[in-house]
């Protein structure tokens, strides 16, 4: 029974692929790290909490994570022009040059992640996994 429960099955995939994550990261990212790093290299400098939005973590997951990146270097914090309160966070180039050597450590964890599956049965996980997101 519980074999056949998507909490159970999703708890078992997210653990294989965080001790894959884990044996590839660099300079020890965390899987929210490197989405945080990830989406400042997208969409540029921006504020925390639109940062938390863009990487799917609430104020208080996004705050700490923004914590650690500033103390490593890979991030900087400075308050808004319009708004005093509002922290925008940018890449800085040390937090670039992680995200340059992480990007090919994150196709092989996605690889490594994925080769159970056959092609076909990859894009179709990859394209209900966005439809669950």
């Amino acid at each position: 029974m519980l074999d056949d429960q998507v909490g159970y099955l999703l708890r078992l995939a997210g653990q294989r692929h965080a001790a894959i994550f884990q044996a590839h990261t660099v300079q020890g990212l965390t899987p929210t790290q490197f989405s945080t790093l990830v989406r400042l290299a997208e969409n540029g400098p921006c504020s925390q909490n639109q940062l938390g939005r863009l990487a799917a973590m609430d104020i208080a997951t996004i705050k700490g994570v923004v914590d650690r990146l500033r103390q490593r270097g890979f991030v900087r914090t400075a308050p808004s022009a319009d708004d005093r309160r509002r922290h925008i966070v940018s890449l800085t180039d040390e937090g670039a040059r992680a995200l340059d050597r992480m990007i090919p450590a994150g196709r092989v964890i996605t690889e490594e992640t994925l080769a159970p599956l056959k092609p076909p049965e990859r894009r179709n996980l990859i394209k209900l996994l966005r439809k669950l997101g």
